[in-house]
């Protein structure tokens, strides 16, 4: 099954460069951004679900502490508690969970999809980049992977605020994530760095807009 959905990945790499020699302008490059744009558009529901989940989670974390504090020795009647201002607030816990879920096997499919991509030789460069299916020489990529994620792991922690623990494990996640995914493009074929720095692109844009309607809607 898995196998299938790798197919399927290459063959709309293959459509979406089919595009562009139709549109006159033949590039992997192009099409493996145009794929891009096209999943995270067909995934933006479960996106956006995932966002409003992750951030109802992270404004309940006060009034969470508070119950366990009430009833610290009372584990039982603190769970109890909690279940009910979840149903209260209007947010279920394992909300923020499922979507993800759902997106893994695309994400897992996209990656061996592009890794191992038989690009045309007379099309397989892009801009600075000599070979789609060879890491970056100049190391772009890898910082722009490592710089986007960066972005928007910190405008993620800045509109959910909040403090205590999970707050410090945050503010480490915001650092060491974006070095670790830095480090593993070094490595990795640019056609597929390029998918994930579009992803994010994309995401960061989409956490904007989500971001910015709330605070107008707080108003």
């Amino acid at each position: 099954m898995f196998d299938m959905l790798v197919e399927f990945m290459r063959t709309l790499v293959d459509y979406c460069y089919q595009f562009t020699h139709m549109a006159g302008f033949p590039s992997y490059g192009i099409a493996i951004i145009i794929l891009t744009i096209a999943i995270k558009a067909i995934l933006a529901p479960l996106t956006v679900k995932q966002i409003k989940s992750m951030k109802g989670m992270q404004e309940l974390q006060p009034k969470m502490k508070a119950i366990q504090d009430k009833y610290k020795n009372d584990p039982q009647r603190a769970q109890q508690e909690i279940g009910k201002l979840y149903k209260e607030m209007g947010v279920n816990p394992l909300a923020g969970c499922l979507p993800l879920l759902v997106q893994m096997p695309f994400l897992i499919a996209i990656f061996y999809a592009l890794q191992g991509y038989p690009y045309d030789e007379a099309y397989k460069s892009f801009l600075w980049l000599p070979s789609l299916g060879d890491p970056d020489p100049l190391y772009i990529l890898p910082v722009l992977s490592a710089v986007s994620t960066y972005v928007m792991s910190k405008q993620t922690s800045a509109s959910n605020g909040g403090g205590g623990m999970a707050a410090q494990q945050q503010k480490i996640m915001t650092i060491m994530m974006p070095l670790f995914i830095g480090y593993i493009s070094l490595s990795f074929p640019s056609g597929l760095v390029i998918y994930w720095v579009v992803s994010n692109i994309f995401q960061l844009i989409q956490q904007a807009f989500i971001y910015s309607n709330e605070k107008k809607g707080a108003n």
